[in-house]
């Protein structure tokens, strides 16, 4: 059995799992790779997620230490998102995923996507 963060989990998958999981956090960490992005620019590049939702799961990213918000003192307030370093070291499993998508479609891998 393997504590972490106040939860029990019985192998380190399910860690990676239970951080990773929801529908648009792994484009979030995607995207957000490619530098800091305010809450409308997430908007437009996870199509079809609900304002509900990446409210939702930019709080659970950030509380699980994968991303940082930044809000800055001003009318009216501008917020950022960027990973840590926690987020940055997930970089590869996407990186991964993305690769495998893109052979599971057939798309070439010089296709920039």
């Amino acid at each position: 059995m393997i504590e972490w963060n106040g939860k029990k989990y019985h192998c380190p998958v399910e860690v990676s799992m239970d951080l990773l999981s929801g529908k648009w956090k792994c484009l979030m960490l995607w995207h957000l790779n490619d530098g800091t992005k305010r809450y409308s620019e997430l908007e437009r590049v996870v199509p079809g997620v609900s304002q509900k939702m990446l409210s939702q799961q930019l709080r659970e990213l950030e509380h699980d230490g994968l991303i940082s918000k930044t809000v800055y003192p001003e009318v009216p307030p501008r917020v950022e998102y960027a990973l840590t370093e926690l987020g940055k070291s997930a970089f590869p499993i996407l990186k991964l995923m993305h690769e495998w998508g893109m052979t599971k479609l057939g798309v070439p891998e010089n296709t920039n996507h």
